[in-house]
């Protein structure tokens, strides 16, 4: 199991994503008093809503019975708040952790082995056991595990989820995207232990699946109730089969007398369907029909020629190991988008490269990117909080910027050690695939490549990135104190030099920028979390939001970098109907090297979806950002 842990979690501001017993008066939850029962409005079901319920039961059996054939990868990430006069709230400091769970011995109550997480060497040290994910999460908040705590929040309950525990109470009729669905108040039948679910269902109505739940526990062993509240989501990843995607968690500050939160966390789980993309070779037939042999026309090798293939060797075996492990995205159309920029990038200089630049996204919360050979590699926050709106392709200046510091390593020689152009040494667990292979550069390499970026940025084209992404870095610097573990990097380059004096590798292009100002709401200078990219828990591919636009109201309305709550534009699976649509759905399923097109172009109405650009004409059309309506 892969885990991440970053600096131990400050007690006063314990993120509480996990129900515990025994927990000390000083810990300063938000409540904490005596569990009271109240009974749900009385009023009969109808057959129908009845029907639904029993349906939803049904269904939950078998949602538990598919987690456990999985071991899929989740990460959580937690932002502990503090009052601001300006913003209202801000982080004051936040907590990491990326995990493989082994659901099967999970729910199966095998005994917890817990692992210190300070015996690993390194900062990226891993948790052995796969189960460790969970009790050193709840070690580290200085809570007790117990099953209703991080299981429930992705399982209503994994062990009685039934009438005979539970009763239920219809609410409305809703629609959650284009999914109908009945909404019904769940609270735990009277003599039920501790620990049940008691929230609300939102219960598809097509065949009674379980889609979103929002709510919290009745409370622990000990007769206490400790209220932290989570609002649970699930996609539709196949047919009939709904499978947690994400959950949202917050708790208010009770002393604050504005009623500020106390903390906030998000959790996200992909790799449900992890399987190794099968090589090139495996997808060709020995009798290739109609085919000319030409392999005595085939150019030898020059030296140079073999050097650089070697080098590509290696980063294909790295990239794809990668990818076997869930942490980069199946390709994608968007990635397409970003290999655009950054071969823009290379025109604009007329530089260039013996092999064309490849983009790939990681599809982790730090903020970070990393140059693979010729193969660039971005996290996914990173993408989500540079993706600003306006008019002035914000956006795309900022990930111009962005592709320019590694594609400044890349022309700079600063490659990947070449020892893994031998397979043999990537055959090791998906647990130590970071432990195995360090990727960032040096601080040498950094301050090159960071020089190098400010000319790079130079051509008239390109002096917008550099004023842009200088704001960009300006946002950062200010939230850096507070963001260890966002700005700390996983496998690659952090935008941080200096975490103890805020500075960064690309310091200079703070001052090409704006001043920073909070109160002015037509700057806006970073976004939160989650603004622009999600992807298919299943797949593992990205895709873009098609977001409408939202006006800045006032300064609490930015939240740069910020945690916000998960809500999620439900659909049903689509099944394949063409014989190309059925292919690249295999493909995708069985973990290949390739992906199914995903439509680039946006709707009208201040979509902030990534296009291609019309106004520009370069060697490679170069995509614009979404704007607010004029």
């Amino acid at each position: 199991m892969i885990k991440v842990f970053r600096t131990a979690c400050v007690l006063s501001t314990a993120a509480v994503l996990f129900a515990g017993s025994a927990i000390p008066a000083r810990a300063a939850f938000p409540v904490f008093g005596k569990k009271k029962t109240e009974d749900l409005p009385a009023r009969k079901l109808t057959p129908a809503q009845s029907e639904l319920i029993d349906k939803a039961i049904a269904r939950e059996a078998e949602v538990v019975k598919a987690i456990q054939e999985r071991s899929p990868l989740v990460e959580t990430y937690i932002q502990n708040m503090k009052p601001d006069p300006a913003m209202l709230q801000v982080p004051a400091s936040d907590e990491h952790f990326l995990g493989r769970v082994d659901f099967k011995k999970v729910l199966n109550g095998d005994v917890y082995q817990t692992e210190d997480a300070h015996k690993n060497t390194g900062k990226l040290g891993f948790f052995k056991n796969s189960l460790s994910y969970i009790t050193n999460l709840n070690k580290e908040l200085h809570l007790q595990f117990n099953e209703t705590g991080f299981i429930q929040m992705i399982l209503i309950d994994a062990h009685g989820f039934d009438r005979n525990e539970y009763n239920f109470g219809f609410v409305r009729n809703d629609f959650l995207g284009t999914v109908p669905t009945m909404v019904f108040d769940v609270e735990p039948a009277k003599g039920s232990k501790r620990g049940r679910f008691f929230g609300r269902i939102w219960v598809e109505r097509r065949n009674g699946n379980v889609v979103r739940f929002n709510g919290s526990f009745a409370g622990t062993q000990k007769d206490y109730k400790e209220y932290y509240h989570f609002d649970s989501w699930r996609t539709n990843v196949q047919e009939n089969l709904w499978l947690p995607t994400s959950f949202y968690v917050e708790e208010s500050d009770e002393r604050s007398a504005e009623h500020t939160v106390k903390f906030k966390a998000v959790n996200h789980i992909w790799g449900y369907a992890l399987k190794a993309p099968p090589s090139e070779a495996e997808n060709v037939d020995v009798q290739v029909q109609g085919a000319t042999d030409v392999s005595a026309d085939a150019q030898d090798v020059s030296p140079l020629g073999a050097q650089r293939a070697w080098v590509q060797q290696a980063e294909d075996n790295v990239v794809n190991r990668l990818y076997q492990a869930g942490l980069l995205d199946a390709p994608s159309e968007f990635d397409k988008l970003m290999e655009q920029i950054a071969n823009n990038v290379l025109a604009y200089n007329n530089i260039q490269t013996a092999r064309p630049i490849r983009v790939r996204t990681l599809l982790t919360e730090p903020l970070e990117s990393l140059a693979i050979g010729n193969t660039i590699v971005v996290s996914k926050s990173l993408i989500d909080t540079t993706a600003v709106p306006g008019n002035n392709n914000e956006q795309v200046n900022n990930l111009y910027a962005i592709l320019a510091f590694q594609v400044a390593h890349i022309i700079q020689g600063h490659r990947l050690d070449t020892k893994y152009a031998f397979n043999d040494r990537l055959l090791f667990p998906d647990t130590s695939a970071f432990v195995r292979i360090p990727m960032h550069h040096t601080d040498k390499d950094n301050e090159e490549a960071a020089k190098k970026t400010v000319e790079l940025l130079q051509p008239k084209e390109l002096t917008a990135a550099a004023s842009q992404f200088g704001l960009y870095l300006a946002q950062l610097g200010e939230r850096s104190k507070a963001l260890t573990s966002l700005d700390e990097p996983m496998l690659g380059d952090s935008l941080i030099k200096d975490p103890k004096t805020r500075t960064l590798w690309l310091q200079p292009l703070v001052s090409t920028g704006e001043k920073l100002d909070v109160a002015n709401l037509k700057q806006n200078a970073a976004m939160p979390l989650s603004s622009f990219l999600r992807y298919d828990p299943w797949t593992d591919q990205v895709v873009q939001m098609h977001t409408a636009f939202e006006p800045l109201l006032s300064a609490r309305d930015k939240m740069p970098f910020e945690v916000t709550p998960v809500y999620l534009r439900l659909t049903y699976y689509k099944t394949p109907t063409t014989a190309l649509d059925q292919a690249a759905a295999a493909a995708a399923a069985a973990g290949a090297n390739t992906a199914s097109p995903v439509p680039a172009s946006a709707p009208a109405g201040g979509d902030t979806t990534l296009t291609p650009a019309t106004n520009t004409a370069p060697p490679v059309a170069a995509p614009s950002a979404g704007a607010p309506p004029q």
